[in-house]
C-alpha cells in the first residue's frame, strides 16, 4: 500500500530562542501565533491519521494547526539527559569536549541522555509500522525529522549534521513498493 507522511516540526519555543536545550517547553504566545498563521499553509487529507510527540510544544502546535493528534512516543524529542533545559553556551563552557562529540558523532549522547543513533532506530521502527496507512501527519521535533529523512534516503547517520529543520518546517515522505522516498512538500 502507498503511504504519504507529512512530518511537521513544532513551532519555536522561548527556550529555543534563548539557546537552551529543550525542557518539555510549552509554546509561548509567539509560538502559538506562528502556528496559527501556518495553519493555512498545511494542506493534508482530512482522513489522515495525526500523531504528535508527547512534548507540550508539539501537542500545542498540532492543536494550533487544528489537528486532533494521538500521542506517539516514538516521535518524542531526543533525551538531553543532564543538559535538559540548560543553556548551550553554558554547556560549551563547562563540557566542550562532550558537546563537540555529541554534535558530530551520531553515537555520542549527552550525559544520561540519548544519542542520535538511538533516536534514529526508534524513528525507523515507527516508520516501518506505517505500511498500511494511506495518509499520516506527524507533529514532532527537528531531530526526529532528520532521523526519518535519513532513514528514507538510506543515508549514513553522520549526515544528520547537514540537515537543518526549522520551526514549522515540513517534509513529505512517501512509501511504496520500492520503500520510503522523500518528496518536496507542496
Amino acid at each position: 500500500m502507498h503511504t504519504r507522511l507529512w512530518l511537521v516540526s513544532h513551532a519555536a519555543t522561548a527556550a529555543m530562542r534563548s539557546g537552551r536545550f529543550p525542557a518539555d517547553d510549552p509554546l509561548d504566545a509567539r509560538g502559538q501565533d506562528d502556528a496559527h498563521a501556518y495553519r493555512t499553509q498545511l494542506d493534508v487529507p482530512r482522513d489522515a491519521l495525526v500523531f504528535s510527540s508527547p512534548a507540550p510544544c508539539a501537542r500545542e502546535t498540532a492543536a494550533a494547526l487544528n489537528l486532533t493528534a494521538d500521542i506517539a512516543p516514538a516521535l518524542a524529542d531526543m533525551s538531553y539527559g543532564r543538559w535538559h533545559g540548560q543553556r548551550v553556551a553554558d554547556i560549551a563552557t563547562d563540557e566542550l569536549p562532550m558537546l563537540s562529540a555529541w554534535s558530530t558523532d551520531p553515537h555520542a549522547a549527552p550525559p544520561d541522555g540519548e544519542s542520535f543513533a538511538t533516536v534514529s532506530t526508534r524513528v525507523a521502527q515507527w516508520l516501518e509500522q506505517l505500511a498500511d496507512v494511506p495518509a499520516v501527519v506527524a507533529v514532532t521535533h527537528a531531530v526526529v525529522i532528520r532521523a526519518a529523512l535519513l532513514h528514507a534516503l538510506r543515508a549514513p547517520l553522520t549526515a544528520y549534521t547537514r540537515i537543518e529543520i526549522g520551526p514549522l518546517s515540513r517534509i513529505e515522505l512517501q512509501r511504496s513498493t520500492r520503500g520510503w522516498v522523500w518528496w518536496p512538500a507542496a
